[in-house]
């Protein structure tokens, strides 16, 4: 794997984490003001927030999936035909 490679996944794997720390914040924040503000709570734009997060985990997800396949490939690996341990 090359440095550029390396460097890549980190970075993936950073925003990944990210992303799911956010999505947990956005949680307990929704859980305090929904309780607190009670009707006049902003649900659609609590939705709408928690919608892009979704897009970004989905995307590290496709991302981190591509970017494996270029990995196997360039190695000389089918990326179907890896066994993966378990």
């Amino acid at each position: 794997m090359t440095s550029a490679e390396s460097e890549a996944r980190k970075s993936l794997n950073r925003l990944r984490r990210a992303a799911e720390k956010a999505q947990r914040e956005l949680d307990a924040l929704e859980g305090a003001l929904r309780h607190a503000e009670g009707s006049d709570f902003p649900l659609g734009t609590y939705e709408q927030v928690a919608e892009s997060l979704k897009y970004v985990l989905d995307f590290t997800e496709e991302e981190g999936a591509r970017l494996q396949e270029k990995i196997l490939h360039a190695g000389g690996l089918e990326p179907g035909r890896v066994k993966h341990g378990g």
